[in-house]
């Protein structure tokens, strides 16, 4: 009797003989897929590191051209302290650029100035009286809905209007501070025509700068028809109005108010015996007594 042998059974072989070929195959596409995305990454990963090369250099770059700009921003601003000095050192050369009649003079008066500043526009003044009142033109203050004060030492202050006289394009304002000293007002009257006068003001936004002149004319006709104008050729420009013209012994003689548009050094100032008289009539309105 001859015994069968189940294992040569011809199917079994066949299932074993697919199974191992698929096991095969799985394990050669999965190392084909682990292989794509192994390249893959490490092409990903070069990309990277090649951005991130890229972006040091970049950033090295624009690191040493910002230490050039602060090194140049730092040469720039000493250059400009050194140019600006201290106001002492801006009155020593105004002093130097003008004459020996005015050097004696001018740091004292200069304290005295003011810059007037509105939400529109701006112009000069100067310390008329003790207890911090001020006089300036009155179209500096035209249409202003708010204004202030600039001293020589850079402060701020607060203003209050007392009065005006359009006419005579005057107006009266005071501060809170009453440590400033005012400038003395001279005689009209005694000014002649040749004597050298300095104007001081903040011309189209230059704060407390000095001009030289002479007196061209005395009682010049203004638009108000009064014959209350000295006319000289000392520079004056938008935003000296309101501030004063000083003699040789440091006295004011004129309020800056106007120039002739079109020509050169033919500016104009209202005499001092007017400002006197207009300040005094404004201060009276609601004051007993002169203010100067």
């Amino acid at each position: 009797m001859v015994l069968e042998n189940k294992n040569s059974n011809p199917n079994h072989k066949r299932i074993i003989i697919s199974v191992s070929s698929l096991l095969v195959a799985f394990m050669i596409a999965s190392s084909i897929f682990m292989y794509l995305i192994f390249t893959k990454q490490t092409a990903e990963y070069n990309e990277l590191n090649n951005k991130l090369a890229d972006l040091e250099a970049d950033t090295q770059q624009k690191f040493s051209e910002l230490s050039e700009g602060l090194l140049d921003t730092k040469s720039d601003l000493k250059d400009l302290g050194l140019q600006l000095g201290s106001i002492d050192t801006e009155i020593a050369q105004i002093k130097a650029t003008t004459s020996a009649d005015f050097s004696g003079i001018i740091e004292g008066a200069i304290k005295s100035v003011v810059t007037v500043r509105t939400d529109i526009s701006q112009g000069s003044g100067f310390i008329i009286a003790d207890g911090g009142y001020i006089v300036t033109n009155a179209h500096v203050m035209t249409g202003a809905a708010a204004a202030g004060v600039i001293t020589y030492d850079e402060k701020l202050h607060a203003v209050t209007k007392i009065g005006e006289d359009t006419a005579m394009d005057i107006t009266l304002l005071r501060i809170i501070d009453e440590s400033y000293s005012p400038l003395q007002l001279g005689d009209s009257n005694d000014v002649q025509v040749g004597e050298k006068v300095i104007a001081i003001g903040n011309p189209l936004g230059l704060q407390f700068s000095v001009s030289e002149g002479i007196v061209s004319a005395i009682h010049r006709q203004g638009e108000n028809g009064l014959e209350a104008y000295i006319q000289t050729d000392a520079a004056l420009n938008p935003g000296n109005s309101g501030g004063p013209l000083i003699d040789s012994s440091g006295k004011v003689i004129g309020i800056n108010n106007f120039k002739v548009g079109g020509g050169e050094s033919l500016g104009f100032a209202l005499e001092s015996n007017y400002i006197k008289q207009t300040v005094n009539s404004i201060y009276q309105q609601s004051h007993t007594g002169t203010l100067i």
